[in-house]
């Protein structure tokens, strides 16, 4: 009896589910075509495209930037796991380590001065500002 409860479900949720897929890109492909067609010709001079155009951009942007959902991927789980990995490590550095490791990371990648300018040595662009005229 219950089988035939769930069977009667799905029979019924199947169909409204594909429909809803449907309009969804429906939609999603009417509002690509519109947003371009009233953005792109009169900003950059690109042609009008179509409502299949329109589709195939749609699909080529979730082909490549992975967009509309999708929160349970494994992408999302690495980035998770990485995450609790550096939590870890993190926590079992000594107070010397983090120091070290903070400093490390402030000069290659820009968050913060570079070990010559806390040598007094001045900045890279600073000595260039202080001598406007390059003759001499």
């Amino acid at each position: 009896m219950r089988l035939k409860k769930m069977r009667r479900k799905w029979i019924f949720l199947a169909p409204l589910g594909i429909l809803a897929v449907l309009l969804f890109i429906a939609i999603g492909g009417e509002v690509v075509r519109q947003l371009w067609n009233w953005l792109l010709p009169p900003l950059l001079g690109w042609r009008e495209i179509t409502f299949w155009q329109a589709i195939g951009t749609l699909a080529l942007c979730r082909i490549l930037f992975g967009g509309f959902g999708g929160h349970g991927s494994s992408r999302s789980g690495f980035r998770r796991r990485m995450a609790d990995r550096m939590a870890d490590r993190w926590e079992r550095m000594t107070p010397e380590e983090r120091e070290r490791f903070r400093q490390g990371m402030r000069g290659p990648c820009g968050f913060g001065p570079s070990t010559s300018e806390s040598q007094g040595q001045g900045s890279r662009f600073g000595s260039a500002q202080s001598n406007p005229d390059p003759s001499q």
